[in-house]
């Protein structure tokens, strides 16, 4: 989900390979509870660092007034000074270290609040979580929040590294109190293991030795801990075979080959498989390398699968067992962390990738909300920054998938802001929704072409959008006239009259404007397939509700006309009242006051209404009809 600007180590990159496998982990906490020290600490400490990188720490130091043991390790792992001393630490970093033992990944993610989303990235792919909690602050709510985060996102194993012992001087009692504390917040969760460590990273109490001032803690140190938890997940080793395609190689007529990583289970030469979201099944001819053929491939291990036929197999499809194959479904539940400054809207179209398949999706409920500090659900309408909910979603096309909590490789996903490409939040799905698959389209003799030919038209929707009182409306009624005096069929979707209706549950509120045009949307669209002419007169202020719109249906049915008036020509007209409201206070979340509007970018048919009256603007939209072929 996240791993895609995770350096690639030797072997695969999972626990099981080597003396001990490779262990990721991830080290998180509040602001200055000593992440980067203790990171720093451990690569100090495990003599990987070239003498230039010692001279840096060692005159940094010294600057600091800190030398000898008590050097500021946390140097190691900071940038600019200006910015360390502004407590800013806003990328994740992996760092690399080992022991003849094992090899470790480390993710480095701040702890501010505003950037859970480097924290959820980090976690993605850990296996640990060492949560630092300062000894003399005890748990805060960041540690509420990333105790949460580290088990949605499916790390089972927890060190609970009581940092700064040196600063209580080294109490036992605090540091029983703060275990106390946590493991009543936790015990919840359904970790593995949870192990305490009472250190002092500064120092380097408890971090590789254990520490004489620490003769009541009878636990390991963190290295030890660290180099011998087993945190292989033998889930994933006894899940059924999931080997998700990331790329077709065919360099050639006479091969052709799928590359990707064994998400689960093993395949061998002679295994039966099956295209998950197709259903086709074929037999593996091959397992390769780019060095040898092998007998077998497990979970972790980077191959090419050969099949015995040609398959059609794209990039984003997943092989499986034939005998337990995943759910296939447009329509699932799903805990989401967002991850953006714009709120989530249910209705809003986004774009979901789940490994290498790509679909818009919608969420299309907030089913609760879930408080952090109490891990209480709490009813809501949307996700602000770094809130969690469980939601209802549904996509374009169906997607394949398993539980997250059975196999997080297929059942974590991402949404993706259609407009500015940026991650929004992260998704781990929790089951298809049963009328995923008790739905089913039902098939009709009479087929819209065959509708739009007896009424000599093609359909269309012709979408009104602008501010209030820009004159949306009243050219759409001209335009309805005009068609039907010419004998063409049209029919008209006004704002005001929806909300009457089918909208009179609505408010005005962001969430409920998206929602307003969704089922617009959908009521439209089955105008279209009766072969109407459909006018269509709404705000629409957001770009992304009327581009959902347009996916809705086939080309150039979707004719955005843009009603472009200045909004003192709109506040002059006021033909209803409405700014003088705003203005007052009366009315809340109007466009163009304390609601944006955001302009057509590409419209079909922009409409300066300072230069064109109502009439001509109709005729304009009828010679573009008669342009595009909808119309004689």
């Amino acid at each position: 989900m996240a791993a895609d600007s995770l350096p690639q180590m030797d072997g695969d990159g999972r626990p099981g390979t080597g003396a001990r496998g490779v262990l990721r982990f991830i080290t998180c906490g509040s602001v200055d509870d000593g992440k980067s020290t203790l990171i720093g600490r451990l690569l100090y400490d495990s003599k990987l660092l070239f003498d230039d990188q010692l001279k840096i720490l060692a005159r940094d130091s010294q600057k600091h007034g800190t030398t000898g043991d008590d050097m500021d390790f946390a140097l190691l792992l900071d940038g600019l000074e200006a910015e360390r001393e502004q407590g800013i630490t806003i990328d994740v970093a992996y760092r690399f270290f080992n022991t003849e033992k094992r090899k470790f990944v480390v993710a480095d993610t701040p702890g501010h609040e505003q950037y859970t989303r480097n924290m959820a990235t980090g976690a993605s792919t850990a296996d640990l979580a060492i949560i630092l909690v300062d000894s003399r602050k005890g748990l805060l709510p960041q540690t509420r929040r990333h105790t949460y985060i580290v088990n949605m996102m499916g790390i089972r194993h927890i060190v609970l590294a009581v940092n700064k012992m040196d600063l209580v001087e080294y109490s036992a009692a605090r540091f029983h109190t703060i275990v106390a504390d946590y493991f009543a917040i936790a015990q919840s969760l359904g970790f593995a293991s949870i192990t305490p460590i009472p250190i002092a990273a500064r120092h380097g109490d408890n971090i590789f030795t254990r520490s004489a001032k620490t003769p009541w803690h009878q636990g390991p140190t963190l290295l030890e801990h660290l180099e011998s938890v087993d945190a292989e997940d033998a889930q994933i080793r006894q899940h059924p075979f999931r080997f998700p395609v990331q790329w077709v190689n065919r360099p050639n007529l006479d091969f052709r080959g799928f590359c990707g990583v064994v998400a689960a289970g093993k395949v061998a030469a002679g295994d039966d498989v099956v295209v998950a979201q197709s259903g086709i099944p074929a037999k593996v001819a091959k397992v390769v390398t780019a060095d040898a053929d092998l007998d077998e491939a497990s979970a972790g291990a980077a191959v090419t699968i050969l099949l015995d036929r040609e398959v059609d197999i794209a990039r984003g499809d997943i092989l499986v067992d034939p005998k337990a194959r995943p759910e296939v479904a447009n329509q699932f539940a799903a805990e989401l962390l967002w991850m953006a400054e714009e709120e989530l809207l249910p209705g809003r179209s986004y774009f979901l990738r789940a490994g290498g398949q790509f679909t818009p999706a919608t969420v299309t409920s907030l089913k609760h909300k879930l408080n952090v500090n109490t891990f209480e659900k709490e009813p809501g309408k949307s996700l602000a920054l770094n809130e969690i909910g469980v939601c209802n979603l549904q996509t374009t096309r169906p997607i394949a998938f398993d539980p997250y909590d059975s196999l997080r490789e297929t059942g974590s996903f991402i949404l993706i802001d259609r407009f500015t490409n940026q991650t929004v939040a992260a998704g781990m799905i929790q089951f298809g929704l049963r009328r995923a698959s008790n739905i089913h389209q039902q098939a009709v003799d009479v087929t819209k072409a065959q509708r739009s030919a007896a009424k000599g038209q093609k359909p269309a929707v012709l979408w009104f959008t602008g501010l209030s009182g820009a004159g949306k409306s009243t050219i759409a009624n001209i335009v309805d006239r005009k068609l039907s005096d010419l004998g063409f069929h049209a029919y008209t979707l006004d704002g005001d009259n929806m909300r009457y209706g089918l909208n009179r549950d609505l408010g005005f509120t962001d969430v409920d404007r998206v929602e307003n045009i969704r089922r617009i949307g959908e009521v439209a669209k089955l105008f279209i397939d009766s072969g109407l002419l459909v006018t269509c007169s709404f705000i629409s202020p957001f770009r992304s509700e009327r581009q959902s719109v347009r996916e809705l249906l086939e080309p150039d049915e979707f004719i955005e006309i843009f009603v472009d008036a200045p909004i003192e020509l709109c506040i002059e007209r006021d033909p209803k009242g409405l700014y003088k409201k705003a203005r007052a206070g009366e009315i809340k979340n109007f466009t163009g006051f304390d609601s944006p509007y955001e302009r057509p970018e590409a419209p079909e048919l922009r409409i300066d209404v300072t230069q064109t009256t109502p009439d001509e603007a109709a005729d304009l939209v009828l010679a573009m009809l008669r342009e595009r072929g909808r119309i004689r």
